[in-house]
């Protein structure tokens, strides 16, 4: 048990043992730790992630483009095992030098090139194939600004809230009760949002909705941090849950939700995501 009265030292060492979920692979350094490349399909586009609400982001997106009928987005997405560290080998270093899922490789052109963090790749495939990102100023503005909300605002969710109440070694008041604070907040500004507006952006399903969505939904299903929906009374946004419920009878964001995802009822799992063909026999929804 670590003491509540830690004082921190004048210099700050790795050495301390900070115990909890990932502290095993957690380091203050950047870069490769084991040479090994990256799986290449056949796809114009290769994604390599996992279906935390971060990667789910981005195959929401991909199956709604390809659900519009846009060819080129057909994709190969490669499950990135974060608890085992892959995300440390030199193949995937090199597309994400931050080491963190999604990470994307767009082979449509005559070079490849790399794009990752969640939100750039959702503005890139946005602008590639000209959808879910709205052309007229005003509200092309409204949804950036919607979107980056998110972008910022997931930090505090997950490695804040998520962290301390559900993967810490030790549950302190202090952290818990401030993220959990700063949660609800997020909370309530997208329900005072959706309370005059359909979606985040405006009347139009957008990439700002594709990017909240996976964060959002599964507090209101309970599905993420244990019990964090009866602890932050998340039935009390009653907004974010008509919109959450409207959002998740989408095809193509039940088809998103389950590719790469390694974890529950073997039939709500896509390890590998290769065709539409590899959706057969999965439960959606």
């Amino acid at each position: 048990m670590a003491d509540a009265t830690y004082i921190p030292p004048k210099v700050w060492s790795a050495e301390t043992v900070s115990g909890g979920r990932f502290a095993n692979i957690n380091r203050p350094t950047a870069g490769a730790r084991e040479t090994r490349d990256l799986p290449v399909g056949k796809h114009p586009l290769q994604l390599y992630s996992l279906a935390t609400p971060n990667g789910v982001k981005v195959t929401i997106l991909l199956e709604e483009l390809l659900e519009l009928g846009h060819a080129g987005a057909e994709y190969d997405a490669w499950t990135i095992n974060i608890s085992e560290g892959e995300q440390f080998t030199s193949g995937f270093v090199s597309v994400n030098p931050n080491s963190k899922i999604p990470a994307l490789l767009d082979r449509s052109g005559p070079e490849p090139f790399r794009v990752f963090e969640s939100g750039a790749i959702l503005m890139h495939l946005a602008e590639k194939f000209g959808e879910f990102l709205p052309v007229d100023a005003a509200r092309r503005a409204e949804t950036l600004s919607w979107v980056f909300w998110q972008v910022a605002s997931g930090p505090f969710i997950g490695g804040g809230f998520g962290h301390f109440y559900a993967y810490a070694p030790e549950k302190y008041e202090y952290p818990i009760n401030r993220y959990a604070m700063e949660t609800k907040r997020i909370f309530d500004v997208a329900d005072q949002r959706l309370a005059h507006s359909r979606y985040l952006a405006g009347d139009e399903y957008t990439i700002a909705d594709i990017a909240n969505f996976p964060w959002l939904a599964p507090f209101t299903t309970g599905d993420i941090y244990n019990d964090a929906k009866t602890f932050l009374s998340i039935d009390d946004y009653t907004h974010v849950k008509r919109w959450v419920d409207e959002i998740a009878a989408r095809p193509a964001v039940q088809r998103g939700r389950i590719v790469n995802k390694t974890w529950g009822d073997e039939q709500t799992q896509l390890r590998e995501r290769h065709c539409a063909a590899d959706f057969l026999g999965k439960r959606l929804g």
